[in-house]
């Protein structure tokens, strides 16, 4: 598989969660990282912990936002591997109570903002390069209620690269699915409740434990490198989707 080292990285979410764990990982891989997210603070204090030696960029952008977004691109220049892992609390009211403008804000956070880091990343992005998107359990596992929203989102995702797949050949576009891992968005979502939930979802899934940001970044770096994998999905969730 190709090498990582040298490499440019931009990491969509990569402040926090599974985008610094990919962040982390490519770093150690050799690779030079552009970290993304809303927060200006947030980003410099991540690029303290990654003391990446210079390696580090950080810039802030808000993915529902399209001028940000092509910022972003033209601010990081030529790179060669995208990686949208930027997460937010999803919808989680049942159907009959759905709050629209809470769904039409989770959707241009999510889809809306995977369609402009596409449109905008195919002016900078090398040739050989790839983009990774993010969906996830919910699709294959709907929370309930208020699952549906969610579900929609994440499942729409597979569809969306392999079509991409087509449009944008060779770049190559594929997708990482995990299972529940523990960041700081369950903080936000269910606060100190957060343990107990991980205890039983650990109880139940073959590895016995909700996975770490550290144990789901090698299906990133893993999609960047092979250089013959392109419109497929990677599940990554410890067996979740089987109970």
């Amino acid at each position: 598989m190709a090498t990582l080292a040298g490499k440019k990285i931009i990491v969509v979410g990569g402040s926090s969660g599974i985008g610094f764990g990919v962040a982390a990982a490519a770093l150690e891989s050799g690779a030079e990282v552009v970290i993304v997210g809303r927060s200006a603070d947030k980003l410099k204090a991540a690029g303290k912990r990654l003391a990446g030696a210079g390696r580090v960029t950080g810039v802030a952008a808000d993915m529902a936002n399209e001028a940000d977004v092509a910022r972003l691109f033209d601010t990081a220049g030529a790179f060669d591997h995208l990686a949208a892992t930027a997460g937010t609390p999803p919808p989680n009211f049942p159907i009959v109570e759905t709050d629209m403008a809470f769904v039409r804000q989770f959707v241009d956070s999510k889809l809306v903002g995977a369609v402009m880091l596409a449109k905008h990343a195919m002016r900078t992005l090398k040739a050989g390069g790839s983009m990774t998107f993010t969906s996830g359990i919910n699709k294959d596992r709907p929370p309930i209620p208020g699952g549906s929203v969610v579900s929609a989102i994440a499942g729409s995702f597979s569809y969306f690269a392999r079509a991409l797949a087509l449009e944008l050949a060779p770049t190559r576009v594929n997708i990482v699915s995990p299972g529940w891992v523990d960041t700081e968005m369950w903080d936000e979502i269910v606060g100190q409740a957060k343990v107990g939930y991980f205890d039983q979802m650990g109880a139940r899934i073959p590895v016995g434990r909700v996975a770490t940001p550290a144990d789901v970044a090698p299906a990133y770096l893993y999609l960047m490198q092979n250089e013959f994998m392109t419109g497929e999905t990677i599940h990554i969730d410890g067996g979740q989707r089987l109970v």
